[in-house]
């Protein structure tokens, strides 16, 4: 069995080895010129989300670790007012050359009443990740561990009020639960079902139950809710099932990324990380719930729906307008990486 792990392991490393290769291949540069609104962004506010998880970056292709390393060091010595400048001066814009569609949603940090002890006001449950959970492998589905899979195993961190609130902390990922004392706990990804990830939205759509100006995160909820007969059917449409654990974060910052590191409301999106190195900039031209969105973002996520090199996931941040933001996002656009030049070189050979 762990000859047969290790060499899944292997076969992993190179086809993600080889995807990168080939999304370099893929890539041609453009002028800084041709970035709608990068005249008008605030630099400073992407340098400074960028140097939080500079040292945490990884490349794609590998090969590029040496290039990022060097604009890394460079980064932690320059003043916000050079911002903009160094950027310039140490990355080259490069796009997709292939055009594949696009697509930006958002997603935000809910805040969600709960209790430690299960009772009949709060009697669905995030669960820690087992210890005997597979790291690759298909596990138990959201219907079968809904249906006690898990039960009695003591894995149960919080009681939520009711499975819509826990399924839309699953689609987030993190988020703050308050609990009847007071106090107010944070609670971040910690792993996965493995199980493929499937919209509700579509099912929705698909099946005429919602009609396609009506799909959005409060959409949805409000639905289901109002038809608590057929609610855990439609939630287990997604088999995808989140794992949590607590996390000791300032609630003035953002949580905990695939870095590692505090988001940054707005500064933050989750990528691809075999098509966009994580920890790298980018920039985002897309539309939002208050007009257009062109900002210089760093790629400091994933999602188990965010796949391909022109689909990102906007950190919003907490709180309702935040929610508000996230709920309605999802348009087309253009993501832009910004690599460094020696890098950009490589990929051009």
């Amino acid at each position: 069995m762990r000859r047969r792990g290790r060499s899944l392991l292997a076969a992993a490393t190179v086809a993600a080895g080889l995807a990168g290769a080939a999304a370099a291949h893929d890539m041609r540069t453009i002028g800084f010129g041709e970035l709608k609104g990068w005249m008008h962004d605030d630099h400073a506010a992407g340098l400074a989300t960028f140097l939080t998880s500079c040292d945490l970056l990884r490349p794609v292709p590998p090969e590029t670790a040496e290039d990022w390393q060097a604009v890394c060091a460079e980064a932690r010595g320059i003043e916000p007012e050079d911002a903009k400048a160094f950027f310039e001066r140490a990355f080259v814009p490069m796009v997709d050359g292939r055009r594949p569609e696009s697509l930006f949603t958002g997603y935000f940090e809910p805040e969600l009443e709960g209790a430690r002890e299960r009772s009949e006001s709060f009697a669905w449950p995030l669960y820690a990740l087992p210890e005997d959970a597979p790291k690759s492998d298909p596990w138990f589905t959201r219907a079968e561990i809904e249906a006690g899979a898990l039960a009695g195993r003591g894995l149960e961190l919080v009681w939520l009020r009711d499975p819509v609130a826990a399924f839309f902390l699953h689609v987030q990922g993190s988020g703050r639960v308050r609990l009847q004392n007071g106090h107010t706990i944070r609670l971040g990804y910690a792993g996965r079902n493995n199980q493929p990830y499937r919209s509700i939205g579509r099912y929705l759509l698909d099946n005429g139950l919602m009609k396609r100006g009506s799909i959005s995160a409060q959409g949805i909820a409000d639905w289901v809710k109002a038809d608590p007969d057929s609610r855990l059917k439609v939630l287990n449409e997604n088999p995808s099932f989140i794992f949590f654990q607590e996390r000791e974060i300032d609630p003035a910052f953002g949580p905990v990324g695939a870095l590692g590191v505090p988001l940054t409301p707005e500064r933050s999106v989750a990528v691809d990380p075999e098509r966009v190195a994580l920890g790298s900039p980018v920039w985002v031209e897309t539309a939002g719930r208050m007009g257009p969105i062109r900002k210089l973002m760093v790629a400091q996520d994933r999602g188990a729906a965010v796949t391909g090199a022109q689909r990102a996931d906007i950190f919003f941040g907490w709180g309702l307008d935040a929610f508000r933001s996230a709920s309605v996002q999802n348009s087309r656009g253009r993501l832009v990486r910004l690599v460094p030049r020696a890098a950009a070189a490589r990929l051009e050979r």
